[in-house]
């Protein structure tokens, strides 16, 4: 039997991350585990200095205005409207490459199963951008769980549950 106890959903709040967080909170509901959501800010201090050395606006101000802003777009992505989700906790962590961090987090949480929205890039396209979920699904210390967004939706009522919940069908 598979025992989930710790699920990862790592998000970027793209429509792909958005189909992962239903994927991860319909298996942490089901398992009865702990999910945990984590979204990997960019480092700006790595990338807003320029060649000339110079930085328009403080690092420090503008990291912690993208941390802020992180914050409550996962705040807001975890609100459940009736509070009947799984046990939840949202994670911010700043970096520069975020599937290092991804793969960190789901060692030193003892993590079962990471989900992860891919975008389905492929090529040239993935050669130019990278993969995180494709870093992800390479190291990774458990399995990994790769969902686009314009995938079939299997967190649905099993039909047979439904009708047997609904008394519509009877077993001898």
């Amino acid at each position: 039997m598979i025992a989930l106890k710790n699920i990862l959903v790592a998000t970027d709040f793209g429509a792909a991350s958005d189909a992962a967080l239903r994927y991860g909170r319909e298996l942490a509901s089901r398992f009865g585990a702990t999910l945990h959501v984590l979204h990997v800010t960019e480092n700006v201090s790595i990338s807003s200095i320029g060649a000339d050395g110079f930085v328009a606006i403080a690092p420090q101000q503008l990291q912690d205005e993208f941390e802020d802003t992180a914050r409550v777009r996962l705040m807001e992505a975890l609100t459940d409207s009736d509070r009947s989700g799984p046990v939840t906790r949202p994670v911010v962590i700043t970096a520069s490459s975020p599937a290092p961090v991804i793969i960190d987090y789901a060692k030193r949480h003892d993590i079962d199963v990471v989900v992860i929205g891919t975008h389905g890039r492929g090529g040239f396209e993935r050669f130019l951008m990278g993969s995180v979920a494709e870093r992800v699904v390479r190291t990774a210390p458990c399995p990994v769980l790769t969902v686009r967004d314009r995938e079939r939706e299997f967190v649905r009522p099993d039909t047979l549950v439904a009708f047997a919940r609904a008394g519509a069908v009877r077993y001898a």
